[in-house]
């Protein structure tokens, strides 16, 4: 650093502590909302009692904008409702703590127990006011999209993006956006883009999936982290029981193996895409869209979800066995009846069905 740099540097580290001698030498300081002075001391006690007493405000919380100066930041606290210290004050204490011309934009909550000392601090250091965004296990790219587009205060940059184009903003042009952005709740603050949070998102699933695919079993008959991906968003939209999980992955695999088509739901589900109202006919089981395992064999040409982490473990780690069917018990609890042949599937079928049967029947009695 040259000899200028260091003497700027020493002013700044100075004009603080030198603001707090004057006060006390000069032994007299006017305050604008006192009809008197008051000495220099007791000036420095009424200071000091005023950045490190709680603050009290008719909002619950302040937003700094990008630029915003400290004399803008005090106009909008006193709008705020905060009443305590006088500008002078609040100046003094800003180049204490070194927060004047150091102001991070966010929002900041004005809660009882926050001192203008610690105010400040959060404001020159960006430790702002936390939002939450959370993508849900098994949502699709569609609905991942619609929630981001009603998350406040997001800076909303993705909206007129089309998938291909959104991949390629984050640096991963040709890749497909299904399934490469791992469920969880992710924070955020004023002034972070719908990119911002996209971008923690499809990092956490890649670390994720790495993670899960060293730990594999090693007789796993998948090829590819991509392929226990795909096989992971089918199982994630298979069942909600996570217990349920590694058998309904092995259930898959040993189909594999077999060469025998998977026949799930979920991907006739996800081909129909919106014109799917809700219903499955047999009709839909033939129609032959690229993911309709009905008709076609093995994995589909992308996930059809995003799968959480129980799902990425149980297909690098499914459960062993023989079962090469399942069906839904029907009874409301969310499970499913394993089978390994054929026979032992359609008695699961028609049980299911007749609990089916009861339970409309149940249902039209107490209308």
């Amino acid at each position: 650093m040259d000899l200028v740099g260091r003497k700027r540097g020493c002013l700044v580290v100075l004009v603080a502590p030198m603001m707090l001698v004057l006060i006390v030498l000069l032994g007299l300081i006017a305050r604008p909302d006192l009809k008197h002075y008051v000495p220099g001391w007791k000036y420095y006690e009424h200071y000091q009692h005023f950045a490190h007493t709680p603050l009290s405000a008719s909002a619950p919380s302040v937003e700094i904008a990008r630029g915003d100066s400290l004399h803008t930041v005090l106009l909008k606290l006193r709008k705020a409702g905060v009443q305590s210290g006088s500008d002078l004050e609040w100046q003094l204490l800003a180049y204490q703590v070194g927060a004047a011309g150091n102001l991070k934009f966010g929002d900041y909550a004005l809660v009882p127990a926050v001192s203008p000392h610690d105010l400040l601090q959060r404001m020159r250091h960006g430790k702002g006011e936390h939002y939450r965004f959370t993508i849900v296990e098994g949502w699709n790219i569609r609905q991942l999209r619609a929630a981001l587009r009603q998350a406040t205060p997001l800076v909303h940059r993705t909206g007129m993006l089309d998938d291909a184009t959104l991949m390629a903003q984050l640096g991963f042009p040709g890749e497909h956006p299904e399934g490469r952005f791992l469920p969880e709740t992710y924070l955020y603050q004023r002034g972070d883009s719908d990119l911002d949070v996209l971008r923690r998102a499809h990092a956490a699933m890649q670390k994720a999936l790495a993670e899960t695919w060293a730990a594999r079993d090693p007789a796993l008959k998948l090829h590819t982290p991509d392929e226990a991906l795909i096989l992971a968003s089918i199982v994630e939209k298979e069942s909600a029981l996570s217990t349920e999980r590694p058998k309904i992955a092995g259930v898959f695999l040993h189909r594999i193996a077999r060469g025998m088509r998977l026949q799930a739901d979920s991907t006739v589900i996800y081909g129909l895409g919106s014109i799917y109202d809700g219903n499955i006919r047999k009709r839909d089981l033939k129609t032959p869209t690229p993911y309709n395992t009905y008709v076609h064999t093995g994995l589909t040409p992308t996930p059809i979800s995003m799968p959480g982490q129980d799902a990425l473990r149980a297909v690098t780690r499914p459960a062993l066995g023989d079962a090469l069917y399942f069906v839904a018990l029907g009874d409301g609890s969310g499970g499913h009846t394993f089978s390994s042949s054929l026979q032992q599937h359609n008695a699961a079928v028609a049980r299911y069905l007749q609990r089916l049967r009861e339970r409309e029947s149940k249902t039209k009695e107490r209308q």
